[in-house]
């Protein structure tokens, strides 16, 4: 039994064999089943890598270790000619990203690494003009394990353009739009824009000005329209007509602008962009008030000029721009001899040139056809063109042709037959000039406005030793001048004349000089200029006069030192005689005072008689002495305010006495505004005082009663009026002299006014001396209230 297998062991065996036959047909299964999934999974590999190279993006793994897994499309777009394997290979010299992109993608991967942040860049390579854009996030953990990032670029290169492009557009399309804005709100006439329901949408500054609204908004939401009906038809039916007829429509109305009717241009425009559907109707109005009115006002001026035309002298026509007659003053028919007809059939010039030859009006001319198309070629030609005429009767015609800018002919005739008959007179006057000229004692030269010697007399040529011919050749007055200084007694005076005659030719002034010969003459000479451009030199001898004017000045100069004398001995004799006055004033004044014992009643009348004398003659030195210095211009003015009212009643006081031992009534008439002065009040006293007493003296032996002196005074902010008056005999030399500035004779109370007037004008004011026969005197001081 040991040499065969028990059944147990035998079913053990069996049983393992039919297990291991099971397992190896599970694994033979299990293989069979793998290779399919494997097939399934290489298939869907390869059609998910085709997807993903076909695809706009390139996915690109970023390891921990910065290692990087993407296809060789990542080289291509980054100009890289290997395939990048590390993130440092991502940066060339040339090629790759620049230092700062490669710094920038190192920065936001660490970032995605660290905080699981995704990110969005865009960079540029080095070498190209390529756009990439880069997508990152942290990688899923079955993609590429922890730190891993996964990023998905796309070239956006021609999306970048595009953008841009689209970009540049709007932008222009805004700068185009504001502007247009901004130049209809600027515009200065009304502007608006209506929509599809033909409602105000947008209006400008102008708009609202014109309707005197308060804002824009405003008139849209209350919808003031500018134009009123007109006819029947009001702004929103004239913007429908603008819409029906797809084209702008004009209308000339009156608009009311800011409170003023004015004649507007309204035009209506409908907007439809590129032929398509009407989306609004713009609208804008222009003032053409002026316009109209410059029409009407050309209608005027015409009708003017032409009214005009018709009076004056020389002949007129106009031609339309079709070569028609459309106007021809009076003188111009009678001229040519033109009907009625002719200008109202318009009648052209060539036609009119046949007409005219055959009464006699043309000149005789070998070829007229080509002569008459000559003439009518003038519509074309660019300026004037003037002719001479003459006809067969002996007239002389100057034809000026002018063009007219709207292509019509302005003709003027004028008719210079008795010019031409002129002109042989004229020739006949000139040498009866030129014969004049030369036996003129004067020196004569014309100079023509280039400075060249035109016209000139035998003296002139004398005068200066020139010989004809050399005259002849019209030499500049520069060089013929030029060569004459050595005739002078100062060569250098020359330039005197050379300037004078300057100025005539081309300052149009005259001027005039004198220069003195080297034998001794001398002349006075002058420059005139002359209406025709030239300049009149004349030269006038005038050696004896100026010989007289020597003896003259002479003599004057010895009578001023005569009169130099003469104030200096007043001036010294005032001075000699105040030293015995004031002795013989202190003497008076002693006695007066008893220092010599008590006087007798007839001493004392003595010895205050003698006082009395004493006073008058000291004024007098005083006057002398003021008046000497007066005329030496020596007289000095002590101002100090002086009380006006004050000095006046003194005055009085001092002459009363006088006045009444001449039986004269002496009156004070004076203001309570007379107030204070600057001025020098022992002066001004004299100067009253004095007034006062001439006025007394002179009154009392005229008139033995009823004799009357006044002296009033009224006074404002300016100044001060003293005016004393009388009624005695008059003297009117006096009031002559004083008038002139001149001192009158002393039998006139000469040397009183005299003064008088020296000393007002001393302080700065004015004296008027009225005076009549048999009337009386009146003499006028104004003083002013400051110095």
């Amino acid at each position: 039994m040991s040499g065969s297998l028990s059944p147990t062991l035998l079913f053990a065996l069996g049983l393992f064999a039919a297990l291991w036959l099971l397992a190896g047909l599970w694994a033979v299964g299990r293989g069979i089943a793998m290779q399919r999934r494997s097939a399934f999974v290489a298939g869907q590999t390869e059609r998910l890598a085709s997807l993903v190279e076909a695809s706009p993006y390139l996915p690109v793994i970023v390891r921990s270790d910065w290692r990087i897994e993407a296809s060789e499309r990542l080289g291509r777009w980054l100009g890289i000619s290997q395939g990048p394997r590390n993130f440092d290979e991502l940066r060339g010299l040339d090629s790759g990203l620049d230092p700062e992109g490669h710094d920038a993608l190192r920065q936001a991967i660490l970032g995605a690494q660290r905080g699981a942040k995704p990110f969005m860049l865009s960079l540029k390579p080095q070498g190209g003009s390529r756009t990439i854009v880069i997508h990152g996030a942290a990688a899923p953990q079955a993609v590429g394990g922890p730190g891993s990032v996964l990023l998905w670029l796309s070239d956006a290169t021609d999306g970048q353009q595009a953008l841009a492009q689209a970009r540049s557009e709007r932008d222009e399309a805004m700068g185009a739009f504001e502007a247009l804005s901004g130049l209809i709100e600027a515009a200065p006439f009304p502007m608006w824009f209506r929509d599809t329901s033909l409602g105000l949408a947008l209006v400008n500054r102008a708009y609202v000005r014109a309707v005197e609204a308060k804002s824009a908004a405003a008139v849209i939401e209350a919808g003031i329209e500018l134009c009123e009906p007109v006819a029947g038809v009001s702004a929103g039916e004239a913007a429908e007509q603008a819409r029906l007829a797809g084209a702008a429509q004009m209308r000339t109305i009156p608009v009311t602008i800011e409170g003023e009717r004015r004649i507007m241009r309204v035009v209506d425009v409908p907007l439809a962009p590129e032929g398509g559907r009407v989306i609004g109707i713009a609208g804008y109005a222009i003032d053409v008030q002026e316009l109209e009115s410059e029409r009407g006002a050309h209608r005027r001026f015409a009708d003017t000029q032409r009214e005009l035309l018709d009076r004056l002298s020389a002949a007129v026509a106009q031609f339309g721009p079709d070569q028609g007659l459309v106007f021809a003053n009076q003188p111009f028919r009678r001229l040519f001899a033109l009907e009625a007809e002719d200008v109202s059939e318009a009648r052209p010039l060539a036609r009119l040139l046949d007409a005219w030859r055959e009464s006699g009006r043309t000149p005789e001319v070998r070829d007229f056809p080509e002569w008459r198309q000559a003439h009518v070629d003038w519509f074309a030609s660019t300026g004037a063109v003037e002719e001479d005429w003459l006809l067969r009767d002996g007239t002389h015609l100057h034809v000026v042709a002018q063009p007219t800018p709207d292509g019509g002919l302005l003709l003027i005739a004028e008719d210079r037959t008795e010019q031409v008959q002129l002109a042989s007179t004229r020739d006949t006057l000139l040498r009866v000039r030129t014969a004049t000229f030369d036996n003129l004692f004067e020196a004569i030269a014309v100079f023509a406005p280039d400075g060249r010697l035109h016209l000139w007399n035998q003296r002139f040529r004398r005068l200066w030793g020139v010989d004809e011919p050399t005259l002849a050749a019209h030499p500049r007055v520069d060089v013929l001048m030029g060569g004459l200084a050595d005739r002078l007694s100062k060569p250098n005076q020359i330039s005197i004349v050379q300037e004078v005659i300057r100025a005539a030719t081309l300052e149009r002034t005259q001027r005039a000089g004198e220069i003195r010969f080297a034998d001794g003459r001398h002349f006075d000479f002058a420059s005139i200029p002359l209406p025709d451009g030239n300049a009149l030199l004349i030269m006038l001898d005038v050696s004896d006069s100026r010989r007289m004017e020597s003896a003259l000045r002479e003599r004057n100069e010895a009578l001023e030192a005569a009169d130099k004398v003469k104030t200096a001995f007043l001036s010294r004799m005032s001075y000699e005689l105040r030293t015995p006055l004031t002795s013989i004033g202190g003497f008076g004044e002693m006695l007066q005072a008893g220092y010599a014992g008590k006087l007798a009643d007839q001493q004392q009348v003595y010895v205050d008689a003698i006082m009395d004398s004493v006073a008058v003659l000291g004024r007098q030195i005083d006057n002398v002495l003021d008046l000497a210095q007066g005329e030496a211009g020596t007289l000095a003015i002590e101002r100090a305010p002086v009380d006006v009212r004050a000095l006046l009643d003194q005055a009085l006081a001092d002459v009363k006495p006088l006045a009444d031992s001449e039986k004269i009534e002496l009156v004070g008439n004076m203001s309570a505004n007379l107030g204070s002065i600057d001025g020098d009040a022992p002066r001004l006293a004299r100067l009253v005082a004095g007034l006062l007493d001439n006025a007394v003296r002179f009154t009392a032996p005229a008139r033995k009663t009823g004799g009357r002196v006044l002296l009033h005074a009224d006074g404002d902010a300016r100044g001060v009026d003293i005016i004393v008056s009388d009624n005695g005999p008059g003297m009117p030399e006096a009031a002559a002299a004083v008038a002139k500035g001149e001192q009158a004779g002393t039998a006139t109370g000469g040397i009183g006014l005299a003064l008088a007037r020296q000393l007002v004008a001393a302080h700065g004011g004015t004296m008027e001396v009225l005076s009549e026969k048999g009337q009386g005197t009146m003499v006028r001081i104004s003083l002013p209230r400051g110095a």
